[in-house]
């Protein structure tokens, strides 16, 4: 007897389970790219990028947590980073789907919020959602890296994309609890990664610097300088300082001269 026929002579509680465990033994397998993408996500974000989810029904609550936990924080503090649920802009979606047509509500929103090097998530059961599979069109047009979360492969959706992960289960709801955990590893590993890509950003932006500004050029007919001997030079259009006598005092201020031959004449009548 398979697992799927036990659960399905069991308990609704029971049986849920069962298949969430026997999804789990491969989903296991997925870290690696889940370690991977934290890491890409979180220099793309760090250095001014930004990732933008969709999808259907629970899978769009998924989707909207996702955006959550990177703008917001999910368990350290740290600054926010670029994430838009593209569902979530009811009025936008509303009107896109108005004028024209359902499958074009996340694919507009695409090609306006989209730059080259962004990222877009879209979380799919079934993989075949026509609307999510025009996003995927849109981004490549745009120039956006396109992962997915979905359930078992191949499917349309996972094809699509550059990069999937699926979820082995025929079940939608193990898929998209499945897809939680996925959110909450994935924020986990931008989480760590985000040092790392901050420290990284730093140095590009020091050596963007440094070639901004290059050394003057050395003459190399002129004689070393020796760092013991040099002075301060004034400025060009500084006024030249007044000449010192070498075989004098130095006056400065209010100057006093005092006659020695009428010294001794002082109270004498005139």
């Amino acid at each position: 007897m398979t697992t799927s026929t036990r659960a399905a002579r069991a308990g609704l509680l029971d049986a849920h389970l069962t298949l969430l465990a026997e999804a789990l033994l491969p989903y296991r397998a997925a870290e690696p790219l889940l370690a991977r993408w934290g890491t890409e996500l979180a220099g793309i974000l760090v250095g001014g990028g930004r990732l933008l989810v969709a999808g259907n029904g629970g899978s769009a609550a998924e989707a909207q947590h996702l955006t959550a936990e990177l703008v917001g924080r999910l368990r350290d503090e740290r600054r926010p980073l670029s994430a838009i649920a593209l569902h979530a802009e009811t009025s936008a979606l509303t009107a896109i789907g108005n004028d024209y047509g359902y499958d074009e509500v996340f694919a507009r929103q695409v090609r306006a919020h989209g730059r080259p090097g962004d990222v877009l998530l879209l979380m799919s059961t079934s993989g075949s959602s026509g609307n999510l599979l025009a996003a995927v069109a849109a981004a490549r047009e745009v120039g956006l890296r396109c992962w997915a979360f979905t359930g078992p492969t191949p499917n349309p959706l996972a094809d699509a994309c550059h990069e999937a992960l699926g979820v082995a289960s025929p079940d939608s709801q193990v898929v998209q609890e499945l897809h939680l955990v996925s959110t909450h590893v994935l924020c986990e590993y931008v989480d760590r990664a985000l040092p790392t890509a901050l420290t990284a950003l730093a140095g590009q932006a020091a050596a963007t610097a440094a070639a901004a500004s290059p050394a003057r050029p050395v003459d190399p007919a002129a004689p070393p300088v020796d760092p013991a001997r040099t002075v301060d030079r004034p400025a060009a259009d500084d006024p030249p300082a007044p000449p010192v006598a070498d075989d004098g005092p130095v006056r400065a201020g209010v100057e006093v001269v005092v006659d020695p031959a009428a010294d001794g004449r002082r109270g004498d009548p005139a």
